[in-house]
């Protein structure tokens, strides 16, 4: 069997190509202030969703639509009543807690009305910010028996 020369050497294959050398890690110190702005992002294991400005504002509203409970916290309402309590007399007076519980919600009844009337206030005067003043004029319009 003869050889034949052409077989037996083979085609030279093209080198393969190396990838860049890794950039250097940045020295360590203070973050930059840098902002990136385009560029691949780093994949994080936590990704935080970003909503859009004013989307979550309405996410609180709808949610604090639906609930019935009370907004503010119990306990620092309560030492309000019974700080206001004693201006008024010198006794320590007792309080029971339905009594707290039923001035907590006549007090957040009439601040979300308030503020309703005030929101209309601002409307009108074609802004979506609430004032000061916006909370002046609805207790103004109010008159004197609903302050």
């Amino acid at each position: 069997m003869r050889h034949n020369k052409s077989a037996s050497k083979r085609k030279p294959s093209t080198p393969k190509r190396r990838s860049p050398p890794a950039p250097p890690p940045p020295p360590p110190g203070p973050p930059s202030r840098t902002r990136r702005t385009s560029g691949p992002s780093e994949p994080s294991p936590h990704k935080k969703r970003r909503f859009r400005p004013g989307t979550r504002a309405l996410m609180e509203i709808r949610k604090y639509q639906k609930s019935t409970d009370l907004l503010l916290r119990k306990g620092p309402f309560s030492r309000l009543v019974r700080e206001v309590c004693q201006t008024f007399s010198r006794d320590h007076l007792m309080w029971q807690g339905y009594a707290l519980m039923a001035l907590q919600e006549a007090a957040e009844a009439f601040m979300v009305r308030l503020f309703s009337d005030a929101n209309l206030c601002a409307i009108h005067a074609k802004r979506v910010t609430l004032f000061p003043r916006d909370i002046q004029l609805a207790r103004r319009i109010r008159g004197v028996e609903n302050l």
